[in-house]
């Protein structure tokens, strides 16, 4: 790398907004994906060791509990994407863009 380069970077490096980015993204970034296991491998041991709880039929119809349970399980995947999306799109972005206007003054 260049020497221009190579100041830039530790300009960056010694931004503490560097330091809040990171520390804020790698919380989220390891709190979704726990959660999404948590409620996905939650589902899957519930077909795996409560199946008859899965297949009661709600009301006089053929759905059974499992359905909306499933239903819920991609509606949640959808909204901690949702989630992540918006804070990298508002939070992570600002903090970007504030971190690049000090390394580069």
């Amino acid at each position: 790398m260049s020497d221009a380069t190579d100041l830039i970077v530790a300009r960056i490096e010694a931004n503490p907004k560097y330091h809040e980015l990171r520390r804020k993204r790698n919380r989220l970034g390891w709190t979704l994906p726990v959660l999404m296991l948590i409620v996905y491998y939650g589902f899957i041991g519930m077909i795996a060791f409560d199946k008859a709880f899965l297949a009661q039929p709600i009301g006089d119809g053929v759905t059974t509990i499992g359905i909306p349970i499933a239903f819920g399980v991609i509606v949640f995947t959808i909204l901690i994407t949702g989630i992540y999306v918006y804070r990298a799109n508002s939070e992570y972005d600002r903090l970007t863009a504030e971190i690049l206007k000090d390394a580069e003054a």
